[in-house]
């Protein structure tokens, strides 16, 4: 008996395993199940004659036994048999099951609609779905489902029209449920609207009748067909069909009429896992070339571009280099077509057509087809992509230059973007909302922005060529003699008027840039003045406070082009002065000490980095700013160090820092870098060695990447000249009593006229105490003013206890942990002398020379190798 059990349920095992596999076969290899009805007639025979089937297993029994693992299997029509010999169970078709499966989900679905529970409902009706699209014979679906969609339809509109149930009143489960089940049933009902309206005509009818048309599907197999070469791309037959091969060699076969039906599909798979993006553009780019209306045209181009864009998605990758060529290309096949069919527009506010049968067609009273979608957030995108692709290829190898090269291919699509906006905004009755003008406008701006302007007028020529003749822009006219500068005018101009907030403050930016790097100081100056940026530059995205500093940089650079060295490092000061140059300006990521980042912030700082085609050198501007720093600390570190009375001022605390530094240093060897160059040049300079000095800045390497080099060493060694000749009055005046003009003259190789101009610029500003004789030709010196022995070293005993008491002030705030009261004495100093300006000098002032014993003649005005080189 426990034998016959054991037997019995290794039957029924693999009865079950068996029907199992069938039902795996039958799903993938998609094989019409023909052979039903005859298993059922068997089976029924099988029933009727039990002896028969006794007889047959004595049979078996006497003839071949299975042995072995064979012997606990049995086929999938064979009936098991119980101890005494009785057939108990007969085993179901995988048909069967699935008929069995969806009236039991039916009937879930019938129980949750008594007790109105539409998160079940929601569940089992997506459920349902799935089953029925199993048992689905070309367009025909199983009659139970065709029933169950329409009854859940009209308990959805009575639940919805009479409210049964408050919407207000039911939870969040039940909402989203109800929600979720109008929005899936209204496109299922589209597409078997035909055999709903057959149901609701005559419903015994309807389910009483046996007959189906059989509709006959190309039966997808894997033989001969997914090998075959001339199948794989696709064939076009006679009628208009393709045929292509499918992911696992499945045939797929598209027609014009159902170009929407397959779009659809595509677009509700977007965006869900295991979804094969390069199989969809595949199966796009076949719908295109099989579409014979522009309006499926233009759905097919609007669709395929989007799904390019989804292979660029992710913070650390971007978007391949064909994929974004083809997109780039596929963008200006969609301008041209909305050119040449102007009835079509693609605009963002525009209601998506539901019918995938047909196309819309133009009313009496209508005069464009609208289609959905954004135009320029194609565009951006197209930009974003390009930008993540340079940041990921390395600058320094030819691929970067050759991906550098498809800048001007999506300048083009830029400007046809703005020409086909414009072209919308001259009818006041599509309402194109402005902003999206804006947009592309600014992004046209961005790219020309900081290019010289001869490149600038090569892309404006190549742009225009991609436009058809007699097609001209209302913003910035088709003109070829028109120059650069008033193009970005025009451009500025248009987005001065017609746009707000950050796109009219980054115009303002560009224009100060562009004016900037054209040696326009004054007019760059100007409007950097007037437009109060600088005092709300803070509110502003990070992207916009990149382009702020970007374009104060500039500023600062075409001052010192332009020999205006006080302007240039007042410019320079707040981006230079910070040491976080790289951060600033978005070339590079520093790293903090003591400072934790992480990973995400790291990702954000790379995204936000320029391509290195917009950089701007930071080692250029370095020996810009110390170069100007030098020119204007050298001269003062003399003047307070022969006038000890004068208030300590430090122009730039970096500077002071490398050359403190320097005079540490025991051995000096030749300069090596940027900064060796300036620290020595200092040195001499302040020694009165005004030749060596300019040896020393002209030998610097990096003045060759700027323009008119020649000019720019010119004059410096010309500022040298006119700053020795200060500082050698600051520093030499206590010993003379008179000094003849032609003496400095000679010394500094100046005209008399140029010394004497700049001496009586010292004397009305009271920075001498001299005067000047036109006649003799003479500076007469004033000894009034000279110290005694006594009052030098007053002061140095001054300046030791303001230092050790702002010791102790600092001591007593740590160890309070910031009280109210070390705040107060801390501001009060700050109050005291602004930045660098307190009657003590600060710390930089106090290194400067506050701290070490002054004499007479200012020979010790820095305390260190500054001082020696003067004695000497």
């Amino acid at each position: 008996m426990a034998a016959t059990r054991f037997f019995r349920s290794g039957n029924d095992s693999s009865s079950e395993s068996s029907s199992d596999e069938e039902e795996l076969y039958s799903d993938e290899e998609e094989i019409d199940e023909v052979d039903d009805d005859d298993s059922d007639d068997d089976d029924s025979e099988d029933n009727d004659d039990d002896d028969d089937d006794e007889s047959e297993s004595d049979s078996d029994d006497d003839g071949d036994k299975p042995r072995g693992a064979n012997a606990f299997l049995l086929d999938a029509a064979s009936d098991s048999e119980s101890e005494d010999g009785e057939t108990t169970t007969k085993v179901k078709s995988a048909k069967d099951k699935r008929f069995d499966e969806l009236d039991a989900t039916i009937t879930s679905i019938e129980n949750a609609q008594k007790i109105n529970d539409w998160g079940s409902i929601a569940t089992e009706f997506d459920k349902l779905n799935r089953q029925a699209e199993k048992l689905r014979q070309g367009l025909k679906s199983p009659k139970q489902y065709i029933k169950a969609v329409a009854d859940l339809e009209d308990f959805l509109n009575e639940t919805i029209t009479k409210q049964k149930v408050s919407l207000k009143k039911m939870n969040a489960t039940s909402a989203r449920g109800l929600n979720a089940v109008k929005q899936r049933i209204r496109k299922i009902v589209k597409e078997i609207q035909s055999q709903i309206d057959e149901y609701r005509e005559n419903k015994e009818d309807f389910m009483e009748s046996e007959e189906e048309e059989e509709v006959v599907r190309p039966r997808k197999t894997t033989a001969t067909v997914s090998f075959a070469p001339d199948t794989a791309e696709g064939d076009d037959d006679d009628e208009g069909f393709s045929t292509v091969v499918g992911k696992g060699g499945r045939i797929i076969q598209f027609a014009p009429e159902g170009i929407f039906k397959q779009l659809r599909t595509i677009v509700e798979s977007r965006g869900k896992k295991n979804t094969d993006r390069a199989e969809q553009i595949k199966i796009m780019e076949k719908l295109y070339s099989i579409a014979v209306t522009p309006y499926q045209q233009i759905r097919v181009l609007l669709t395929l571009v989007s799904t390019r864009f989804d292979l660029g998605a992710g913070a650390a990758s971007f978007m391949p280099l064909e994929h974004w060529k083809a997109a780039e290309t596929e963008l200006t096949t969609l301008f041209k077509i909305l050119e040449t069919n102007k009835e079509y527009i693609v605009i963002e506010n525009a209601e998506e057509w539901d019918d995938d049968e047909k196309a819309p067609t133009l009313e009496k009273d209508q005069a464009y087809i609208k289609i959905p979608g954004s135009i320029v957030s194609y565009v951006e995108r197209l930009d974003d992509e390009l930008v993540r692709s340079l940041q990921n290829i390395d600058p320094h190898t030819s691929e970067y230059i050759d991906r550098l090269t498809d800048e001007g291919a999506l300048y083009n699509t830029i400007a046809l973007g703005q020409l086909y906006y414009e072209t919308l905004r001259k009818d006041a009755a599509l309402e194109i909302p402005q902003e999206s003008l804006n947009r592309i406008v600014m992004r046209r701006l961005e790219h020309i922005y900081f290019k010289p302007a001869q490149v600038v007028k090569i892309l404006e020529e190549n742009s225009w060529k991609a436009v058809t003749k007699g097609v001209d822009s209302t913003i910035s006219p088709r003109d070829s003699s028109i120059e650069p500068s008033s193009l970005l005018n025009l451009l500025c101009s248009y987005l001065f008027t017609n746009s707000e907030g950050i796109i009219r403050a980054r115009a303002m930016l560009c224009q100060i840039y562009f004016l900037a790097l054209h040696d326009e100081y004054y007019s760059a100056r100007d409007m950097m003045l007037m437009s109060h940026l600088q005092e709300t530059i803070n509110s502003f995205d990070v992207q916009s406070q990149i382009l702020f500093n970007r374009t104060l940089v500039q500023v600062g650079l075409c001052a010192f082009r332009k020999g205006l060295i006080y302007d240039a490092q007042n410019t320079l000061q707040e981006i230079c002065g910070s040491g976080r140059q790289k951060e600033l300006l978005a070339q590079g990521v520093m790293i903090q000490r003591f400072s934790q980042v992480t990973p995400e912030q790291e990702r954000i700082e790379k995204q936000r980095q320029l391509p290195f085609h917009m950089h701007i050198n930071l080692e250029l501007l370095e020996c810009v700013y110390l170069t100007c720093s030098m020119l204007l600390e050298i001269p003062l570190l003399a003047q307070t160090g022969s006038s000890p009375d004068i208030k300590k001022r430090v122009i730039s605390k970096t500077y002071r820092r490398m050359l403190e530094y320097h005079e540490r240093q025991i051995f000096t060897g030749p300069p090596e870098n940027t900064r060796d160059h300036v620290m020595q040049a200092s040195k001499t300079l302040a020694a009165g060695e005004w030749k060596k000095a300019t040896e020393f800045i002209q030998g610097i390497k990096i003045w060759e990447l700027m323009p008119q080099a020649e000019s720019i060493k010119a004059m410096l060694a010309k500022q040298i000249q006119e700053e020795g000749v200060r500082t050698f009055l600051f520093t030499y005046a206590p010993f003379y009593d008179t000094l003849a003009l032609e003496t400095l003259s000679n010394m500094f190789e100046l005209e008399p006229i140029k010394i004497s101009a700049i001496i009586s610029k010292m004397i009305s500003h009271e920075e001498l105490a001299a005067a000047l004789d036109q006649v003799k030709q003479t500076v007469i010196f004033r000894k009034g003013v000279e110290l005694s022995r006594l009052q030098s070293l007053a002061l140095t005993l001054s300046d030791k206890a303001s230092a050790l008491t702002e010791s102790n002030e600092r001591t007593l705030e740590q160890r309070t942990q910031g009280s109210a009261n070390a705040f107060d004495r801390q501001g009060g100093r700050g109050r005291g002398g602004g930045r660098g300006g307190s009657a003590r000098g600060g710390r930089g002032g106090a290194r400067g020379g506050g701290n070490a014993q002054r004499q007479a003649g200012g020979t010790q005005f820095t305390g260190g190798a500054l001082g020696a080189a003067v004695r000497a």
